[in-house]
Formats: C-alpha cells, structure tokens, sequence
C-alpha cells in the first residue's frame, strides 16, 4: 500500500505507491457470510441496516415502555421526535383529519432513513445505508405503492386516472398533451426522482468525505503537511455539514411521501 511519508509517492501510477482515490468500490463491500449467488448473501449495508432497525424500535420501546403524564428525558426526547413528525410534516400536509392515520408510518420512515443516514459518520461504520441505491429506491417503491393505492381506493378506478393525469375539460385543446405530461410525472418520474435525491446526496457526501479524509493522510508527507491541516479542516466542515444535509434528506423524503398523499387524497373536479 502507499507510503504516506514517502515524497516521491503522488497520484497512483500502477506501482502501489500514490493517492488512492476514491471509487465505485468504495461502495461495495464483501459479504459478511455468503456470496452474491447464495440467498443468504449478507454484506455490511444489510447489518447497519437491520443494527439501524434495532436501535429504533429499542429506542421508541424503552422510551413509552411505561410512559408518564410527567415525561422522562428519554419519553421528552421520542415525544419531541415523534411530534415533530407528526405536526411539523404529516399534519402540515394532509391536515389532521386525513394525516393521523398515516403518522405511525411517517414517523418510522423518518428515523429509519435518517438514522441509515448517520451511519456516514458512526466510527467503524462509516458508510451511509442510503448511498446504496436499493435501500432508497426500496423505500420509495413502498411510498409508490401506498400512492397508488390509496388515489384508486378514494377515487375509484376513472377518477384515479383522472387524478394521476390532472385531467380538467376548462384546458380544453391541451388538455391531451397534459394528461400525457402528468400521467409520465406521476406514475414514473416521481418515484424515480424520490429515490433518487435521497440516494444522490448521501453518495456524493460520503464520496467528499472519503476523498477529503484520505487527502489528509495521503499530503501528510514533505511540504505536504501543511496542505494534509487544510484537507482535515474540511474533513470536519463537511462532517458538521452532513450531520445538516442528512437530517435534511430524512425530512424531504417523508414530506415528498406525505405530498403524494396529499394529491392522491384531494377531491378531483
């Protein structure tokens, strides 16, 4: 591997010896137990997934295991969290009315996302869950379906297709060429660019992370060293900036989630 000290190692040029930028393997990561032709194929990304799972439920039981009218610093914590979603997004959104029902759901998809987020910056983990396009896209793929669902079952099958295509007869001439534009943003370029932007974010954060914070041990070497202080400067700027864009992103995706049931809940005419 490249000598950090050594002043003749620079960019990498085949010998070993040189920066090791960052790449697509960057991402990928060997199985724990299995292999990729095997059903029980098992990776990094999956066990900081399911420890992410873990910790939530551990965290929302121990907190209203045995909740009081005088609330704990653990049951304030989870009540603060868990109103915070419920009035600052699902209620802001769909009103109370139509929007408690979906609450359970919203607030576990916030803290599940947002805490595959943190991984980014857990020693030893050090890798966001959602820099691995599956995790995202399989999220949105459920927000997809319950979209669906729920804009067929409130308006029937005609006035759901009414509804997906913003069909109204006032457009008159146009109105083809909208329908046609809207049904393509609906139903396939929404839940593209719902996992997508989740996705996006926390893989070019984690790529800066990564190039910054082998920047610093790789110029540690000559005149370098001076250079190495700046790039571990920006290793801790861009830290505190994730820890902004990540909780960010857990909010987006779940206000996006509750604006999709927003239209498929509104009254067509």
């Amino acid at each position: 591997m490249t000598l950090a000290f050594d002043i003749n190692c620079h960019f990498e040029d085949g010998t070993g010896c040189g920066f090791p930028g960052p790449t697509l393997y960057s991402f990928l990561f060997k199985p724990i137990f299995g292999d990729g032709d095997s059903s029980l194929y098992f990776n990094k990304t999956m066990l900081l997934a399911l420890l992410g799972s873990v910790i939530i439920v551990a965290f929302f039981w121990a907190a209203f295991r045995k909740p009081k009218v005088v609330p704990g610093k653990l049951q304030m914590v989870a009540e603060a969290g868990y109103d915070f979603v419920r009035r600052g997004i699902v209620y802001e959104t769909l009103g109370k009315k139509e929007g408690e029902k979906y609450v359970p759901f919203m607030v576990a998809t916030f803290f599940f996302v947002w805490i595959m987020n943190l991984w980014s910056i857990v020693p030893l983990a050090q890798f966001p869950v959602t820099a691995v396009i599956a995790y995202p896209a399989g999220l949105a793929a459920i927000i997809y379906v319950m979209w669906m669902s729920v804009t067929f079952k409130r308006h029937g099958f005609v006035g759901g297709f009414k509804n997906l295509t913003g069909y109204d007869k006032s457009l008159g001439g146009i109105l083809p060429m909208v329908m046609v534009i809207e049904f393509f943003s609906n139903v396939i370029v929404r839940p593209f660019t719902h996992a997508v932007r989740l996705f996006a974010n926390m893989f070019a954060g984690h790529t800066l992370l990564l190039l910054f914070t082998v920047a610093s041990w790789y110029l540690l070497n000559g005149i370098g060293i001076a250079y190495a202080g700046v790039s571990f400067v920006m290793v801790i700027v861009m830290t505190a900036f994730e820890l902004f864009i990540q909780a960010v992103q857990a909010y987006v995706f779940v206000l996006l989630a509750c604006s999709f049931l927003q239209g498929a809940l509104a009254e067509h005419h």
